[in-house]
């Protein structure tokens, strides 16, 4: 006879400061369309290998992977999982700018301009929970 098990914990995906979870909430409340948060991934593209990609949700898919913090709620591509896997996303106020940052353990450099990454896949391993 087997007893079942609970699942073990899954860790998180994606981080969000209280900037980053604010401005989400901002976003959302100022869009036109019925949206249900911020799709979050990565495409192939700039001059270093790879870009962060966002755009408004207006559903969740079942393969999404669902963050919510502080009601905002960032929704991750399953392609991005890995490359994504250990961030934290923030939102910065410059003199002359404003935008979403990623502090990303897989990224292994970035283009001088600032629009383009090389990012790694996280190692198996990153998804096992941390020990009690």
């Amino acid at each position: 006879m087997t007893t079942a098990t609970a699942p073990r914990p899954r860790p998180k995906i994606i981080t969000l400061t209280p900037a980053a979870s604010a401005r989400v909430r901002e976003l959302m409340a100022r869009t036109d369309k019925k949206t249900v948060g911020l799709r979050i991934g990565v495409k192939k593209g700039g001059c270093a290998g790879m870009e962060y990609t966002m755009q408004e949700a207006e559903e969740i898919r079942p393969t999404d992977e669902a963050v919510e913090v502080d009601g905002a709620l960032v929704l991750i591509d399953p392609q991005a999982i890995l490359f994504l896997l250990g961030s934290e996303m923030d939102y910065v106020i410059e003199k002359l700018s404003a935008r979403f940052v990623f502090k990303n353990p897989n990224q292994t450099g970035a283009c001088g301009c600032g629009e383009s990454v090389s990012l790694v896949a996280a190692k198996p391993d990153a998804m096992a929970p941390a020990a009690p």
